[in-house]
């Protein structure tokens, strides 16, 4: 198995990225903590929204300068996009790509446009990725607290000869190089990141966490005691797993737990259900989902909208929110 080449502070050289002007497109969860952090690092950045954006206040009421996405892309020479994937091939097409010049560098913090070819740079522009492998919330408070989050870096296209450099100094100048950088590609990143979306991280734990709830309830047990056994104490289980993996969260639960999880796991976990994971990394390899999902993403999204609301209405969610409503150490999350 070979291993990542990681790199950290003593690798990067925080001149490069402070010798040039940053624009960072969107202002979202990832867009917020760039710009701020960034700009703490001393370099000179400015944020791209369209007029209408309501992040424009957020981001005046920081003192960060910002303009149009047109006007940002062409006082800029590094241009970060950090808009949804299903609106950053349009936005760079009409706004961005116009006002780049031989030797400016486009970023991105995920690789789907450039893999998939939703976006095709000229070729005189450096292309890279820097992609933090955390919530921006975590970006920016753990660049507050003298530490960071480890990114991912890739170089896609180097015009320049000096991508990489840049790539590290960038990952630097948000705190990244403090953690750990990894690199990588474009296609190792796109795909690992939809893979882990949809079969474990979002959509295996989703219908794992329906799948067990109906189950219970359905024997006749409370919906109150289904919800704590199959959504609220996950976040147990996964707190021990990210501090130190599979093994530190068997020998922390008990043993009854630990041969329960040898001996029933590969029953919820087949042989089928392995063909049907190698199914799905064939769907993202292939493009199929991305053209898929492009597809929706153009006529308005309408299954995503009406699976969205089916789901938001499901029993566990109003179970969950009345025993969350109880418990006064957690804030109240609602979609906004």
């Amino acid at each position: 198995m070979s291993m990542a080449s990681i790199h950290y502070d003593q690798d990067a050289d925080p001149t490069v990225v402070s010798g040039r002007r940053v624009a960072v497109i969107g202002y979202g969860s990832q867009g917020h903590a760039h710009a701020l952090n960034l700009r703490e690092s001393g370099v000179e950045v400015m944020v791209g929204l369209r007029p209408s954006s309501k992040r424009r206040v957020e981001a005046e009421g920081e003192g960060l300068a910002v303009g149009t996405v047109p006007e940002v892309a062409a006082w800029a020479d590094v241009v970060m996009v950090l808009v949804p994937d299903q609106h950053a091939a349009d936005l760079y097409a009409a706004e961005i790509a116009p006002h780049l010049v031989n030797g400016d560098a486009l970023m991105f913090a995920h690789g789907f446009n450039i893999h998939f070819g939703e976006i095709t740079p000229d070729p005189g522009l450096d292309v890279l990725m820097v992609a933090p492998k955390g919530p921006g919330h975590l970006v920016r408070r753990t660049y507050i607290e003298g530490s960071g989050v480890p990114c991912l870096l890739a170089v896609h296209q180097d015009a320049s000869g000096s991508a990489k450099q840049l790539g590290l100094s960038y990952a630097w100048g948000i705190g990244g190089t403090r953690a750990g950088v990894l690199e990588t590609t474009f296609e190792e990143e796109t795909e690992t990141d939809l893979f882990g979306e949809q079969v474990i991280l979002c959509g295996g734990m989703s219908e794992l966490i329906k799948a067990s709830y109906e189950t219970l309830v359905g024997a006749g047990y409370q919906p109150e005691s289904a919800y704590f056994e199959t959504l609220h104490e996950l976040k147990l289980i996964v707190d021990l797993l990210y501090e130190g993996g599979l093994t530190w969260m068997r020998y922390s639960v008990s043993d009854t737990a630990e041969w329960g999880d040898y001996s029933t796991g590969p029953r919820i976990v087949t042989e089928e259900t392995r063909q049907v994971m190698a199914e799905v990394l064939d769907d993202i390899r292939s493009g199929r989902f991305a053209r898929q999902w492009m597809d929706e993403a153009r006529a308005g999204a309408p299954n995503l909208l009406d699976r969205r609301s089916r789901e938001r209405a499901h029993e566990i969610e109003q179970v969950g929110a009345r025993l969350r409503d109880l418990m006064p150490f957690l804030t109240p999350k609602a979609p906004g």
